[in-house]
């Protein structure tokens, strides 16, 4: 196949999903690679060591999408990339389909075959690893007095206190954003749903963490003490209710912080607005704000690597078995597709944009077969199947 590397053009994106080291497997594997100049510049990755890993330089988007079989980048497909998309070429980028309606009726119109790489990790996303380290840390600047927080310091002065930090969710962010925060000395609280998971990280920790069921009454009881929050629960999309509504903001001394990491509009935190790394900031009820959507295009170098360390297997997967053979093989790239040829195979977007699905393995004629399993990315079912008899391909 020909694959090809775009450079990203979403506003604050420094990333690259493919540094020249997997370029260089690529080619090895016997594929040619395209790779759209300044692709990883921004990232640290030169031109000239993609060329050296055997990559073809380009100029323009246009010519990736025109010559190459299998496109791939970071973020999402803007509307100037709609038109370029081709039937039958496979797209893998985070296309947040759920939340993009517009994005996902140009793929569908395009015939293209298209994953959202967000819901293809096994072990949880780098990017998410990368947003809870990165995100606490911007936390810690967000309390700075000279950016409208309170002024106290992570693990206090002589004489003075540490910070109160609370964390909801217990995944791969909030695991992530506590390895930071417990080891410059704040005193944490961990919230999420599932006890065995803050029974286990509460050892880990040696009981040197609090841990607590995650309930908006226990937040409530809490937000007096505390200095910051870190929001990091996958919120279900279609939900009305929030775990801090506006009202409890009232409750948090002036200058605390609630940086929103899980960023999701009718997300948890009500009072939620996006932010930029421009203007990440903003106050509430004298509470600061950080929501910046895109925190770990902050650190693009570490990230870019860990994340293309994540993606290459399912790179040569797709490349070197084709789609059918790679999804029966691996149950988390099945259920990052997305798009099929015209049609949609992604659960979460038909429930909530009102779109018929046909499943991945049906679609890829797969259902018979021994399939790795995987479990749903989300919670949200659908019943709005389009029958098998109805699909021609």
């Amino acid at each position: 196949m020909v694959f090809g590397l775009l450079k990203d053009i979403k506003n604050g994106e420094y990333r690259t999903i493919a540094t020249p080291g997997e370029i260089a497997t690529i080619v090895a594997d016997g594929h040619t690679a395209l790779v759209q100049r300044g692709a990883g510049a921004t990232a640290g990755f030169a031109d000239e060591a993609y060329e050296k890993a055997g990559a073809k330089l380009v100029d323009t988007m246009e010519e990736i999408y025109a010559q190459c079989d299998f496109v791939t980048k970071v973020k999402e497909l803007e509307p100037c990339e709609f038109p370029l998309l081709r039937e039958g070429q496979i797209i893998f980028t985070c296309i947040h389909p759920a939340a993009h309606p517009e994005e996902v009726q140009a793929i569908l119109d395009s015939k293209c075959i298209a994953f959202t790489a967000e819901d293809c990790h096994r072990y949880g996303s780098p990017n998410c690893e990368a947003a809870g380290k990165q995100g606490a840390l911007f936390g810690l600047e967000s309390m700075l007095s000279i950016n409208g927080g309170k002024g106290k310091f992570v693990s206090g002065l002589g004489g003075a206190p540490a910070m109160n930090v609370l964390i909801l969710g217990g995944g791969t962010v909030g695991q992530a954003a506590l390895s930071v925060l417990y080891a410059l000395g704040a005193r944490v609280t961990l919230m999420d749903i599932n006890i065995g998971l803050l029974r286990t990280t509460q050892r880990q920790y040696q009981e040197r963490i609090d841990t607590m069921l995650c309930t908006k009454e226990n937040i409530a009881a809490l937000l007096p003490q505390t200095d910051m929050v870190l929001n990091c629960v996958k919120w279900p999309k279609g939900r009305h209710d929030f775990l801090i509504d506006r009202k409890m903001l009232r409750l948090m001394e002036k200058g605390s912080v609630i940086v929103d990491i899980s960023n999701d509009d009718d997300g948890a935190i009500e009072s939620f607005h996006e932010t930029t790394h421009e203007n990440p900031r903003y106050i509430e009820e004298g509470v600061v704000h950080y929501c910046v959507s895109n925190i770990p295009g902050a650190i693009a170098n570490s990230t870019s690597i860990a994340y293309a360390a994540s993606v290459i297997p399912h790179f040569r997967s797709i490349l070197n078995n084709g789609i059918a053979e790679a999804c029966a093989r691996d149950g988390f790239l099945r259920r990052a597709l997305t798009a099929y040829k015209g049609y949609l195979t992604h659960e979460e977007t038909s429930a909530l944009q009102n779109r018929p699905w046909v499943r991945p393995e049906d679609i890829l004629g797969i259902a018979d077969r021994q399939l790795d399993q995987a479990s749903p990315a989300t919670v949200t079912r659908s019943d709005n199947k389009l029958p098998l008899e109805q699909v021609k391909l």
